[in-house]
């Protein structure tokens, strides 16, 4: 964190990039001379914070672009630029922000209010955010009224997936009664016309599984394959019975039953109606994966006074980053709503009570055996779950053979844990723990699960975060 103190570092400004493509493209925009006017209302902000930034950039044609962005938004940062992307935030935002990062003498604390322009959007910003925050007790006021329609959608939906489920059972049936090998090669065809049944079913969930079911079947030669096969064909088993007797479960388990088909509750009905959990929560991690036709974007925290993890859920059309996007290394007071479950960690972003602020420490963690500790724990209450938010305390990330097979290893070399194979496509990545680490021990963030280990974030042994 740089001397500011409220201002972000580079890092943290390019976490909020929406791709690879956006982040070089904002870098370049990083030097003062296509920007005029440049300016922040931090320095006049009682607690010391970053409110928003502005300034024009010159652009191809005769008009710059004016951009600004706010930092104190109740939902996160939120970007306005009068460019023609429709990325967000676009490379002005970014270079913007980069550019105000590196400290007062590049990007002055303004002393009166900023340029029309920036306000009015600032202006109409703030009066949306409250206009929603109004609107919410009155939505929860007039869900009474419809309680019966609702009611009735709701059971109609539970009935289909019912259907869906006791179809999807006799599928299962079929298959272990034809033996594994029948599917051997067979490609994808009749699971993809199993996944489009579940979707008619309105069970997107039992639609996922079904791929994972695809994904087993063509997983490789030898017998690796089948038993991977076996097992997923047993967690469906289990949670298509799980669904068909919802109503005799205890109410966490039923929840997480619920959410693992697909039936999940609706973010203004939690906020307006489930207790908050307040906490300074430090952004660990912001990772978007893109499957052609969603954007989804996880953003993982850690709750410095509850010590909970905490996963974010946000999405965007293809080609559209969402919007929602939090500073990683930084930690915001605000309101969380946990999404109802045996093991809660997906939530709801509620009020915030401040602007992100630096964390005087990173979070505590623990040794490889607390981590798969924690891991089953979680798998006790959630049999579906794939990995659980941990942070390692010390570990030494470990390359195998030809760059492959890596390991996260204690310190003391006592224990070790396999780096989820899936993260060797991106093997720049843990090259550059790698160097972090320089051989030593490093705190780590990641998920640790059935594949293994992936690590999401690092702090340095002389830094807050990295």
């Amino acid at each position: 964190m740089n001397a500011q103190g409220e201002r972000w570092t580079a890092e943290q400004v390019l976490a909020l990039a929406p791709d690879a493509a956006s982040r070089k493209a904002g870098t370049k925009l990083a030097t003062a001379g296509p920007w005029s006017g440049a300016g922040t209302d931090g320095g006049g902000r009682a607690d010391g914070g970053a409110g928003a930034v502005w300034g024009e950039c010159k652009g191809s044609g005769s008009t710059p672009y004016r951009t600004v962005v706010d930092l104190a938004g109740q939902d996160g940062p939120g970007f306005h630029c009068s460019c023609p992307s429709r990325k967000f935030p676009c490379k002005h935002a970014l270079g913007l922000l980069l550019l105000w990062a590196e400290g007062e003498a590049v990007v002055p604390s303004a002393a009166g209010a900023p340029p029309d322009w920036a306000g009015r959007w600032l202006e109409r910003r703030r009066q949306r955010a409250e206009r929603a925050a109004d609107g919410a007790p009155a939505k929860a006021e007039r869900t009474p009224a419809n309680a019966e329609a609702a009611r009735r959608r709701a059971e109609r939906r539970e009935q289909r997936i019912a259907t869906g489920a006791t179809e999807l059972e006799q599928r299962l049936a079929d298959l272990l009664r034809g033996g594994l090998a029948t599917v051997e090669g067979a490609g994808y065809g009749q699971w993809d016309e199993t996944a489009a049944r579940m979707v008619d079913a309105q069970a997107p969930g039992l639609a996922a599984q079904v791929r994972e079911l695809a994904a087993a079947a063509g997983s490789g030669a030898g017998m690796e394959w089948a038993s991977r096969l076996l097992e997923e064909c047993a967690l469906l088993h289990t949670l298509n019975q799980g669904f068909l007797r919802v109503d005799r479960l205890p109410e966490p388990l039923a929840a997480t039953v619920r959410a693992r088909v697909g039936i999940t509750s609706d973010a203004g009905a939690l906020l307006a109606s489930a207790p908050p959990v307040r906490d300074h929560w430090l952004v660990l991690a912001q990772r978007d994966s893109d499957d052609g036709r969603l954007i989804t974007r996880r953003i993982w925290l850690h709750g410095r006074s509850t010590g909970r993890m905490a996963l974010l859920l946000s999405y965007g059309a293809a080609g559209r980053a969402p919007e929602l996007s939090l500073p990683v290394g930084l930690a915001v007071d605000a309101d969380l709503v946990f999404h109802p479950s045996a093991r809660p960690l997906r939530a709801v972003l509620g009020t915030r009570h401040g602007a992100p602020a630096p964390c005087p420490e990173p979070p505590p963690g623990g040794d490889t055996t607390a981590a798969l500790r924690t891991y089953g724990e979680a798998l006790r209450d959630d049999p579906w779950l794939e990995a659980w938010p941990v942070v390692l305390s010390a570990v030494a990330p470990v390359p195998g053979a030809d760059g492959r097979g890596w390991q996260v290893a204690d310190a003391d070399g006592a224990s070790a844990l396999p780096v989820d194979p899936r993260c060797e496509g991106d093997s720049a990545g843990l090259w550059r723990l790698a160097a972090i680490s320089g051989g030593g021990p490093v705190r780590v963030f990641g998920e640790c699960g059935h594949r293994g280990f992936t690590p999401l974030a690092a702090w340095a042994p002389d830094a807050v975060a990295l």
